[in-house]
């Protein structure tokens, strides 16, 4: 019964389990009362009368339950024991159906009562709003108000010890933000003006003014919170499997039972064996073992849409990367500049960050920090356009300012020939955009894009566990590609790559009969994204597309996640099997003594409400699993220092 209440608010199944608990302890009670009548009274009539009533009093839930599922055509584990209940009360045996309707019942809340603690903590971890939120109003006062009553634009102000109310940007103060139930990291981010916060999260000290961008059901909690409840809802192939025997479990075990009525007519052993026939144990194996790791998957700050994800993760093969944010920090950091002949660096580095101050790549942003430190003010563009891994074109002053790759510039018509000589050659390992004002080529300007420090860790993680293809891709130049990839130990290296490349890659592994994951930042990765076995976005808090973009959402940029699920996977999958092989044999083995006389109802019914809590016991381990993530989380390394090199040729 507890099944089809999972999707209901936790308060509302609470209250209907309390409403259980109260009609079980009476009926046990009066069955109890029952024996004590005969011993007291040592007259059948008082015994019988109170065994009756609770033998009705518990068994009419499951009755009931079981007549709504045969008027609605469907099969279900109740209508074993209903039938056990009202055989037993139909040939007097009053005592033994209240006993058995009672351990039957109490398997049912011990259900109910885990799948709502685990629903609890899932909730827990993704449901930390505060009640009151602190607006400052036009003239600068504060004004408690309910967090729902936020709205795109509002100011707000957080205090140590708050937690944020809304999605924003601090546009004042400096603090310690803890975003574990958010991103799963356990360390808090220091924050500062321009960062962004989010939802639910704890800022741990200093007061900040914050900006509204997205409140309610739009921020990123509200997002995550409604992606792992529907994650619920969802099913696995094993469990499809489980519905498709389901139709005729039922009728085997009542043929079984009544041949076995049949030849002993020994009504009290076919109604041992419909007890014990109640597969309780094997239909909670899975949901149980699902939940468990959802559970433990969003208390690390991994974001599984579907479940059937986490059974697909344990097939993977090859494992493909995006290079710029998912390997590296992609904070570029311009080290190196080189002009043309007889252009000066100041033009060469005011012309790009005209032309790139209304882009928002990360090159973009680069460019535009070492122009500020220059004092260099970007002229405003009269016209923008942005050809994606390619480049940027502006019209500033009726002239075009072109930024981006090299072959790009020549196909625009640029001659870049005046950089041919060795003294301007490209140097290894440095992404390079080159500059063009009009047809004239002002230079280059060479980023450097950190490797993250665990990502070499990471990837000969995923090899330890039987990954032995692990594909690097980026639109990158090949030296930049070659060194990255070398650092990380990739096994394959694919550079200068447009989206309909790294589209084509993947599809290329899958025809090999590979099972690929593609990891990505979820924005231009997208197509690569939606052509992967296991699409996983990197670092998505606070964005929109990653989060809609892949199967499974890494809410941090922590790259030891992607080892920790595939372990996951496979301990998920070993608990199922364990329990499914248990509730099989349990099955079997009892309806074979309970057949052949060996075995009470009662004993039957104990034995059932135990098979149930070893299985929710197994799969209740899967919770604390990857605790030892929660530890230590990787620190980034620090920047490196900007070097900046202008060359004059004279």
């Amino acid at each position: 019964m507890a099944h089809d209440t999972l999707t209901e608010s936790v308060a509302a199944q609470t209250g209907r389990a309390s409403l259980y608990i109260l009609a079980i302890l009476f009926g046990g009670v009066l069955v109890v009362n029952a024996y004590i009548a005969d011993w007291l009274f040592q007259d059948e009539f008082y015994g019988s009368t109170l065994a009756l009533i609770g033998a009705i009093l518990l068994g009419l839930p499951i009755v009931i339950h079981a007549m709504k599922h045969l008027l609605k055509g469907q099969m279900h584990m109740d209508e074993l024991v209903a039938l056990a209940i009202v055989a037993a009360i139909a040939g007097g045996n009053y005592k033994s159906a209240g006993v058995v309707a009672f351990f039957l019942l109490l398997a049912n809340l011990i259900e109910t009562r885990t799948a709502l603690g685990a629903k609890a903590s899932i909730e827990s971890l993704i449901r930390l709003a505060p009640t009151k939120a602190h607006r400052l109003t036009s003239d600068g006062q504060e004004e408690l108000v309910e967090p729902r009553s936020l709205r795109t634009g509002d100011l707000i102000r957080i205090r140590p010890g708050d937690n944020i109310p809304a999605d924003g940007e601090i546009i004042s103060g400096q603090s310690s933000v803890n975003q574990a139930n958010v991103t799963g990291e356990s360390l808090p981010v220091d924050k500062a003006e321009g960062d962004e916060v989010f939802s639910g999260t704890a800022n741990v000290s200093g007061s900040i003014d914050v900006r509204v961008t997205r409140a309610g059901a739009d921020t990123t909690l509200g997002k995550v919170r409604k992606l792992i409840m529907e994650a619920q809802k969802t099913r696995i192939p094993m469990m499809r499997m489980i519905d498709c025997y389901a139709g005729w479990y039922t009728p085997t075990i009542l043929m079984l039972a009544g041949a076995v009525l049949f030849f002993t007519q020994d009504m009290n052993r076919s109604i041992a064996m419909l007890v014990v026939a109640c597969p309780c144990a094997i239909v909670l194996a899975v949901p149980t073992a699902m939940v468990a790791a959802l559970s433990c998957a969003a208390r690390l700050g991994i974001l599984v849409k579907d479940v059937s994800n986490i059974e697909a993760a344990k097939d993977i093969t090859a494992f493909v990367f995006d290079k710029t944010g998912t390997l590296t920090t992609g904070e570029l950091s311009v080290t190196r500049m080189m002009p043309a002949p007889d252009v000066d660096g100041a033009v060469l580095l005011a012309a790009a960050a005209a032309a790139e101050h209304r882009s928002k790549h990360p090159v973009a942003k680069a460019i535009i920090e070492v122009a500020r430190k220059a004092n260099i003010t970007p002229a405003e563009p009269t016209e923008f356009s942005e050809s994606a891994g390619l480049g940027v074109k502006a019209k500033i002053d009726g002239k075009w300012i072109l930024v981006g790759r090299k072959a790009w510039l020549v196909e625009q018509g640029i001659d870049v020939s005046s950089l041919s000589g060795e003294e301007y050659a490209e140097p290894e390992g440095l992404s390079t955009l080159f500059v063009a004002s009009g047809q004239q080529l002002l230079g280059w300007i060479g980023l450097e894009d950190r490797t993250r420090k665990e990502a070499r860790e990471a990837v000969d993680d995923l090899q330890t566990l039987g990954i032995r293809e692990v594909v690097m891709v980026t639109g990158d130049r090949w030296s930049v590609a070659r060194r990255v990839a070398r650092e990380m130990g990739c096994t394959e290296v694919q550079a200068e790559a447009m989206p309909s490349d790294k589209l084509a890659l993947v599809d290329s592994l899958k025809s090999q009969g590979r099972r690929v994951a593609v990891a990505g930042d979820g924005v231009n990765d997208a197509p690569a994204l939606a052509a992967g076995d296991l699409s996983i976005a990197m670092g998505a808090a606070g964005s929109d597309v990653a989060i809609n973009s892949a199967s499974i959402v890494l809410m941090n940029n922590n790259l030891d996640r992607l080892g920790f699920l595939i372990r996951l996977s496979r301990k998920t999958t070993n608990v199922i099997h364990q329990s499914l092989i248990f509730g099989v044999g349990f099955v079997v083995v009892f309806m074979i003594l309970a057949g052949m006389g060996f075995l009470h109802a009662i004993v039957g019914a104990l034995l059932h409400l135990l098979a149930a809590a070893f299985v929710i016991l197994n799969s209740a381990r899967l919770v604390r699993f990857g605790e030892e993530l929660q530890t230590a989380e990787p620190r980034e390394t620090a920047p490196p220092q900007v070097k900046l090199e202008p060359v004059v040729a004279t």
